[in-house]
């Protein structure tokens, strides 16, 4: 059988030096974590694979069912990190435009009452992530509380906006309890160009 396993290897997003709020020292730690994620996904893919050649795949199996629930939780945290990270850029944008500005009015009101509530969901206590999700069969959007990196993604929607709201992604620049300084940083450095191309049509 010919092999069809793959591995990830991790991106670089050296566009990102020069974020205003977020220094580069905290990014540079960030992205090793990053990496760390694609390797253990890489290493979680190749364990599991060889357990199925020797037909070890079983519920039963504690090791393989152990390593399966842990794969959700790495293999998130490598593809968030990828959105996080491919969602900001040095300066940011002032305000979305065009699709995503049409998509936030038409969800929430207007921008202001989306940015209101993701910053509410982004200030929430608690580790994990704020995304904003459009419904593929709707086009709606909403915004969404993801604990750790796999308990709360919504099946089937498309990540729009995704911010990483782990003490990781702000310390030491803010102190634990001042990541609402955090997030206001964060929009000065959104991509919101990026954020629409997500969009579905």
């Amino acid at each position: 059988m010919a092999d069809i396993q793959k591995k990830y290897t991790p991106m670089q997003f050296t566009h990102l030096k020069g974020l205003k709020g977020i220094s580069d020292a905290v990014l540079e730690s960030h992205f090793k974590l990053y990496e760390g994620y694609v390797n253990r996904t890489n290493k979680l893919t190749e364990l599991l694979s060889g357990m199925q050649a020797k037909g070890e795949a079983a519920g039963s199996n504690p090791a393989y069912a152990e390593m399966t629930r842990r794969m959700g939780f790495e293999y998130n945290g490598m593809v968030l990190h990828e959105y996080y990270f491919g969602n900001m850029k040095p300066g940011g944008s002032s305000a979305p435009g065009g699709k995503l500005k049409q998509a936030m009015e038409q969800s929430f009101g207007s921008y202001e009452n989306w940015l209101t509530d993701f910053k509410a969901v982004g200030t929430s206590p608690g580790i994990g992530w704020a995304v904003t999700f459009q419904d593929p069969r709707t086009g709606w959007l909403s915004n969404h509380w993801i604990t750790l990196h796999e308990n709360g993604n919504i099946a089937g929607y498309t990540p729009i906006i995704v911010m990483d709201a782990w003490e990781h992604a702000f310390v030491p620049d803010y102190k634990p309890f001042e990541r609402a300084k955090y997030v206001d940083a964060y929009f000065q450095n959104i991509d919101f160009d990026a954020c629409e191309a997500r969009l579905k049509k």
